[in-house]
């Protein structure tokens, strides 16, 4: 007899998430338990597949609850790379909500160009921000996302479950 496939789990960082429905659609088609974790209240499908988590208002208390429950099996969605930087050291898959995948390869990179930026922003040299979200970025978040999910299935993860 074999053993039940171990669930896989995503975790959204919700507060500036755009592609929360996203998620919602892949999870419900997939049965993959969802966690959105914000500071403050988020509407979110009446599913039981899909929870909301309240952390407290301090500005780490999301990247806090979710960092301490990932490891491998688990997506975890976020555009914060100090997060995505502990979530793939725990061994999750991280994608941002444009689709780009953060890995052990690519996260050193990540972080060093974000303090790059905060550098070159507090001395004036840049004033905006990242570039608006484009219809483009929810299709290479759907992409990353379902590749993610396919290559956990295949690596023994399953649904909600534990159903592959």
């Amino acid at each position: 007899m074999t053993e039940p496939a171990r669930p896989i789990t995503i975790y959204v960082d919700a507060d500036a998430c755009p592609v929360k429905a996203e998620v919602y659609r892949v999870a419900e088609r997939c049965a993959l338990k969802v966690y959105v974790v914000s500071n403050s209240a988020i509407q979110i499908p009446k599913s039981p597949l899909i929870e909301r988590v309240l952390v407290g208002s301090n500005a780490d208390a999301a990247d806090d609850w979710i960092a301490e429950r990932v490891s491998r099996g688990a997506i975890v969605i976020t555009a914060d790379v100090p997060l995505a930087h502990r979530c793939v050291r725990a061994g999750a898959d991280v994608i941002s909500p444009t689709g780009r995948a953060l890995t052990d390869a690519s996260i050193g990179m990540a972080l060093a160009t974000r303090d790059l930026m905060a550098d070159l922003r507090s001395a004036g040299q840049v004033t905006g921000g990242p570039k608006p979200f484009q219809p483009r970025d929810r299709a290479n978040f759907l992409s990353a996302l379902d590749l993610a999910v396919v290559r956990l299935k295949r690596d023994g993860f399953g649904g909600a479950t534990g159903i592959a």
